[in-house]
């Protein structure tokens, strides 16, 4: 089983990186697997070039001898057990159990051993594999990145290598710095088990000003219990080692070996996770509104601190690793669809032994979620997410740029009334600008927008906006949220598909605040030119991409801004 992560630093506030910390300047060695005639052999120790006269031997090494075939008489063998037994100095040069020279672990025991190359087999989105030639000391970030380059995807910190396990329906994104070779190792042999490699915009969300992961009735701290935090307080908080924050609320917990679920009251420390044995419930069906968990509307208020006489050891943070459950009422029988797993590194194969537990809601379940990853990797995570940024200021590689379409983060806004064009750099005039152009937006008259007739259409006009990674075609309302949910529910995450109800129009779908919602697309025409409007004709727009564009720098009716397409590469 793999060994629990390395202990966070400790530190009061969000210090820079630490260039001897920097994980960025390690070179993986990620290549193509060799044919079967192309395996590179490994030297055996102790064997001695040919030649007279007698074997050097050296202190480092150990001195095999070879025992004589002659076997002891029966009247020896009380003798030679009695012997005194002499210690020897060097168990680590001797000892089967332990010594490289004499043993070598079989696959799937053991962490895996430096130097040695390991093949691993990532899966995309489409169930398209890809087998990639590793080291023992390859981060997640490391085969991202390699598989960024080979399927010329654009380069983000978004990119990340999901475990996961089909037969328990279980998933969580790897840290970037987590070994890919000893994460694999853990894996039982024959279990259905993979690498998928896809976005996840939710994994950096908890360091960014703006999110509100955690709930004010959820966050408590032993050191200031009543005064309310901001959120980068709140997270510099969980980084200091110091400090005694504290995440309670309600969940579910299932029973061991049985399909019965029960409320209890948990308490995420730093030492562990604790609930308490006073005061809990059954709960055998989905009760609408009776059950209610901290976080959500309507929850229950928050219960004081527990009584250490009733705190019950749950689950140590070092010793386990949490997932997400895909298919909760399925395998499980959760109440609501918000389960989440804390799988114990000793549990390799099946079910017996994880620990299920269940939120009433998706911000309680991200909370829970996003506090367990601060308590176990601390610091490192932090880090983790300044190397991200700090590759995003530098050229991925030297070559020609991947075909996809910029990021929200190249686009300004700019004026066209003139002869040329200027960027506009006060604020006050972009949302002048923005205002007007929303209230007034009309078809453009260029060559580039204007599209024919519906009675006239052409084959180019038709599939314009299907080049691009935020189409996605003919896919269901259940398989988008789905999409949208592995990918992140963060606001602005979006994609267009086809409507299913109107078979001229199409869906832009979008995530706000952990929700996805669905706007109609509707076609028009008005004097011979076709346009597209999602507010009965009031803006207009004479293609898809034109209406993407604009509401990545407006966010006109919508509730905010597209800023994260949804995408899926080809392995």
């Amino acid at each position: 089983s793999p060994s629990p992560a390395a202990p966070c630093g400790a530190g009061p506030a969000l210090s820079p990186l630490d260039n001897a910390m920097d994980g960025g300047a390690q070179q993986s060695s990620l290549r193509e697997p060799p044919g079967p005639g192309g395996t590179e052999q490994e030297g055996v120790p102790g064997e001695r070039d040919g030649g007279e006269g007698p074997p050097e031997v050296k202190r480092s090494q150990p001195l095999f001898i070879h025992g004589s075939s002659r076997q002891l008489p029966e009247e020896e063998e009380p003798r030679a057990s009695s012997l005194p037994s002499i210690p020897n100095p060097f168990p680590e040069l001797c000892s089967p159990s332990n010594s490289p020279i004499l043993s070598s672990p079989a696959p799937g025991q053991g962490p895996p051993r430096e130097g040695a190359s390991h093949v691993v087999k990532v899966f995309g989105e489409d169930g398209a594999c890809r087998s990639l030639e590793a080291s023992a000391g390859t981060t997640a970030r490391q085969l991202c990145e390699t598989l960024v380059r080979r399927t010329r995807a654009l380069q983000d910190h978004s990119w990340a290598l999901v475990e996961l396990h089909q037969h328990l329906a279980l998933e969580r994104c790897l840290e970037d710095h987590e070994s890919v070779v000893e994460v694999q190792s853990s894996w039982p042999p024959g279990a259905d088990s993979r690498f998928v490699f896809r976005k996840n915009f939710a994994k950096y969300e908890l360091f960014k000003s703006n999110a509100s992961l955690f709930p004010e009735v959820m966050v408590s701290s032993c050191l200031e219990a009543n005064k309310s935090m901001a959120h980068s307080e709140l997270i510099q908080n969980f980084l200091n080692s110091g400090s005694c924050p504290e995440v309670q609320g309600f969940l579910q917990l299932r029973e061991a070996g049985r399909k019965v679920w029960k409320r209890f009251h948990f308490s995420l420390r730093r030492s562990g996770l604790y609930y308490s044995t006073k005061g809990t419930s059954k709960v055998r069906a989905r009760r609408g509104g009776t059950a209610r968990g901290c976080g959500g509307a309507g929850s229950d208020p928050p219960l004081p601190p527990q009584d250490p006489r009733h705190l019950q050891y749950f689950a140590d943070l070092n010793e386990s690793n949490i997932y997400y459950v895909t298919q909760g009422k399925k395998h499980y029988g959760t109440p609501t669809e918000f389960g989440f797993c804390i799988k114990p590194y000793k549990v390799r194969s099946g079910a017996k032994g994880l620990k299920l537990l269940c939120s009433e809601d998706e911000q309680s379940r991200s909370c829970w979620m996003a506090a367990f990853r601060l308590f176990k990797y601390g610091m490192q995570l932090y880090r983790n997410y300044q190397q991200a940024q700090a590759r995003l200021s530098q050229p991925p590689w030297i070559g020609p740029m991947p075909l996809r379409s910029v990021s929200d983060n190249t686009l300004v806004a700019m004026d066209f009334s003139g002869c040329t064009g200027r960027v506009i750099e006060n604020p006050s005039e972009v949302l002048t600008v923005a205002l007007e152009e929303a209230q007034a937006w009309r078809k453009k008259t260029t060559h580039r927008y204007s599209l024919p007739a519906a009675c006239q259409s052409s084959p180019l006009s038709a599939a314009i906006h299907r080049t691009q990674p935020w189409f996605h075609g003919r896919i269901s309302r259940e398989d988008t949220q789905q999409l949208i949910g592995r990918q992140g529910l963060v606001d602005g995450v979006f994609l267009v598909r086809e409507s299913q109800r109107n078979p001229k129009g199409f869906v832009l779908s979008l995530c706000h605040l952990q929700r996805v919602k669905h706007y109609l697309i509707l076609p028009s025409e008005e004097e011979g030119q076709l346009y597209f409007t999602m507010d009965d004709g009031q803006t207009r727009f004479a293609d898809l991409i034109q209406l993407v564009e604009f509401h990545q720098i407006n966010r006109g009716i919508l509730p905010c801004k597209l800023r994260h397409y949804c995408t899926c590469v080809a392995l």
